[in-house]
This record gives structure tokens, sequence and C-alpha cells, in this order.
């Protein structure tokens, strides 16, 4: 049997939910004549083939006959159970119609026990019948095949799944919303309009007709959709910073109080505090929710030079992958033990690594000293914090929103990308419109432009989908999950 590939057609099957145990899980179905195919391991097939679009039918999952003996179903209503053998599992099947349903089929979603035999069982059942096992992302391509997404729209679904924080998610609701798709759509109809006016000079005498003037036809347009362009791509290193989070390594000298501070920043005790030095021997990593930002927070183990104690072969290692990550990290959070003071190891890392917060710790009880006037190095403008007060935490989770280039203000009011192949296709529609102004500038012919507006164009029309091939649109879904 050829394997099965996107766009066949069949009626699919796949859990929605993840996998494992569960109050309840979510199998969805989609497909021509996937209800019917249902209803012959249903216990109450008439009332299924029969239920309106979004619809809910109570009834049991029935185990498929054996070849010769009739499928499941078949004998019309069983009742709540039926007494029937070959009972599968107790379920809820939501009914959808075409075009009123995710995907624009028919389809059915079934809301079954969330144990894994039962899921398997309910799984195996449907593929008795005749649906395979959906392809990652297949859903979703039938709904933009469909015309019920755009490609904009499709690629927020994903983006809802793998949102980390609440900003991550306004912003993918935003999209799913269809505000980037209504701004492309926007851009791609005044380029269309300039594009026509320019191919209309070019087919055309001007006094035939009636025009007069020279340069680019429609040049406001196409200023005005490039500013909106360059706007958009600007945006992209704040929307990518909310999608994939940073990673920000805590770092500094043995008992400086970085364990704490990592802890403080997390909300629990995750990494083991002692007034010993080199209590940290490796690198902790969690996840952190700064300012709507999925922060990697990272405590390492302390540094410091050869020439004091020595050290043991497990420090040696610590040591050696704390430098790592620093070199790693998109931020590092250096500390420094305010009652120690500044010392010549945290000097050196002060002056060599970017981008990086100093921070003054143990503030509370020992204040950051004032720089004194003169002809001296300004010192490092450090950020005084308390790991065991909290002060200073609020004051230090603004300057990483702020270093890592976040605190965009519109929280998916305005339209933004949502993917790397968006930005890349902006990035080529811009590039187009910008050469053909150029060449404009330079009183170059107009049929030398028309082509870098139509590649704008086409840029903008593989953004929504409405230009795209086979290829393209499977390299895209195949990231989806199975059941989306």
């Amino acid at each position: 049997m050829p394997p099965p590939f996107y766009g066949d057609g069949s009626p699919i099957a796949a859990l929605a939910t993840p996998p494992g145990e569960s109050a309840l899980a979510l199998i969805r179905s989609s497909g021509p004549g996937s209800l019917a195919l249902l209803s012959t391991i249903f216990s109450r097939p008439a009332k299924l083939r029969e239920a309106g679009g979004n619809s809910v039918v109570h009834g049991w999952i029935l185990a498929p006959q054996s070849p010769g003996s009739g499928k499941a179903g078949e004998t019309g209503e069983a009742g709540e159970s039926g007494g029937r053998a070959g009972l599968v599992d107790e379920v809820l099947v939501s009914v959808y119609r075409p075009p009123a349903s995710y995907t624009g089929e028919e389809g059915a979603d079934i809301s079954c026990h969330g144990g894994t035999a039962t899921v398997r069982a309910v799984l195996e059942a449907l593929k008795a019948v005749g649906f395979r096992e959906s392809l990652p992302g297949e859903f979703s391509l039938r709904a933009f095949m469909n015309g019920k997404l755009d490609l904009t729209r499709s690629e927020s679904v994903m983006e809802l799944v793998k949102a980390k924080t609440g900003a991550g998610r306004e912003r993918a609701v935003g999209r799913l919303a269809g505000r980037l798709q209504g701004e492309i759509a926007a851009l791609s109809r005044a380029l269309l309009e300039a594009l026509a006016e320019t191919e209309l000079r070019l087919d055309y005498d001007e006094e035939e007709l009636g025009l007069s003037g020279e340069g680019l036809p429609g040049r406001e347009l196409v200023e005005d959709a490039l500013g909106r362009l360059r706007k958009l791509a600007a945006a992209w290193p704040g929307e990518r910073l909310y999608q994939e989070g940073a990673l920000a390594v805590i770092a500094g000298r043995p008992n400086a109080g970085k364990s704490s501070l990592f802890n403080a920043l997390l909300g629990e005790d995750r990494s083991i505090v002692t007034a010993a030095p080199g209590t940290t021997r490796d690198w902790i990593e969690a996840l952190v929710n700064i300012r709507g930002i999925p922060l990697r927070l990272v405590d390492t183990a302390g540094l410091r030079e050869a020439g004091g104690p020595a050290l043991d072969q497990a420090e040696e290692l610590g040591i050696g992958r704390s430098r790592e990550l620093l070199d790693k990290a998109d931020l590092a959070l250096y500390v420094v033990d305010g009652t120690q003071g500044l010392r010549d190891e945290d000097r050196a890392v002060l002056s060599t690594r970017r981008p990086l917060i100093p921070l003054w710790n143990k503030a509370d009880i020992a204040p950051p000293p004032t720089p004194p006037p003169g002809p001296e190095p300004p010192a490092p403008q450090f950020l005084p914090v308390s790991a065991k007060t909290g002060a200073g935490l609020g004051e230090l989770c603004a300057a990483i929103e702020a270093a890592l280039g976040g605190g965009i203000p519109d929280r998916g009011q305005e339209p933004g990308l949502g993917s790397l192949r968006q930005k890349d296709l902006v990035d080529r529609a811009r590039a187009a419109l910008e050469e053909a102004l150029d060449l404009a500038d330079r009183g170059e012919a107009l049929d030398l432009a028309a082509p870098l507006l139509r590649e704008a164009v086409d840029a903008l029309g593989e953004i929504t989908g409405e230009v795209s091939t086979a290829d393209i649109l499977e390299a895209i879904f195949s990231t989806f999950c199975v059941g989306k």
C-alpha cells in the first residue's frame, strides 16, 4: 500500500490532546464520509448520521466485528450501552458539517476517557473501519485548502500551541484573528494598483491615456507600502523573543548569591543554597516568565581563577561549563557580593561580556559604592538587589526586558510577523520595492520597475498562501502537531 500523502482526501483521525493519563481525551476526525464511517462503530448509528452540525451525540464506541459477521452498529440503536458485547468506551461525539467546521469538511470530535489503553482502542476501532492516522498538520492544511484559514492564521495555530507566556499567546491570537492577514492584503492591493498603473503606461502611449508626468506611477502607494514593510521587519526580533524566549545566565564568583537570585526569580527553591563557597558544581536551568518573555534562566558554578584555593575536579568542570554557557547566553546577569566588594575576577568578566547586567547583591546590608570623582575609568553601573529580601527584583525584570529588546507595547493589537518564513518574504518584498524606487530615482525605464513590483506582490502572496506550491505547503504543515 502506498504511504499516505497530504491532500489525498482520505478520512483521517488523530489524538488532539497530549498522550498520557487524563480525565478526558479528544480524538479528532475529518474527511468525506467520516460520519458514515464512524456510525458503523457507534451504538446509535442513525442518531449520529442524522445529527446536525455543531451538535453533540452521546453513545458508545464499539469494537468492529470480524469480517463476515457484519460491522458493529449496523443493527440499529443500542441504547446507552445496549448490553452489546465489544464495548470500547462511552463517549460524546461533537458533529461538524461543512462548511461550518475547522477543516471545512465533514467531521467529528470524539471525547473519550483519557487512559492510554482507552485512547489506543478508540483509534484502532477508527482505523479498522477506514480512517487513517493524520499526517502532522493535516487538519490545518485541509482548513487552508478549503479556504477556512490563510497561511498566517494557520501558522498562528501552532504559535498558540507552543506559547509559553501570556504575551506570546496574545500576539498569536492577534494573528489568528487576522491582523497580519489584513495588513498583507492591504499592502497587496496597494501594490497591485501601482503595478496596474505601471503596466498601463507600458502598454499605451501617455497621450492616448491622457496622462502626463514622469517617474514611477503610484509612487506614493509604493512608498507607503515600503514603510509598512520596514515596520513589520523591524518588529520581528521582538515578536520572535516572545515566541522563542532567550537564554540568561547567572554568573559570578562563588558565594555571591547566584543560587539565591535564581530561586528568587523562579519563585521556588530549585538551587541548593549554603554558606559554603562552591556549592553549585553544575548548571541548573528553569523556564521563567519575565514580563511575558519566556526566559531560560541558568544558575552556574562560581567563577574563580587559579591562584586561590585548589579546585577539585568537579568544581573545575563546573567552572568550564559556566564559561561555555556565558559565551552562548543572550544575556548575562553578573552577581557581585556587596559584602565582599569588587574583585579582579569580577572586573575581568564585566569588561568583556556583553550584553550583561551587573548586579550588586546583598544591597540591603551593603549598598553599592558611590563612584569617586576624578579621571579614573567609570565603575560599572550596578543594579542593587537583595536576593534574600526581594528588593530590586522588579527593577531587574525591567532591565532584563529592556536588554533583550522586549517591551513592545502593542501586545497583539498591531500586525506582527509570526515566523521566520514570513520575515524572509517581507524582506524579499521590501528589497524589490527599494530597487524599484531606486530605478525610478535614476530615471530608468518603467519596464525595469514593473517586474520588481510583481515580485513584491508575489512575495506577499506567499505569506498568506495566495501564491504557493505543494512543496512549500508540505514544508510548513509538516512541522505541526499530528492532531492539528
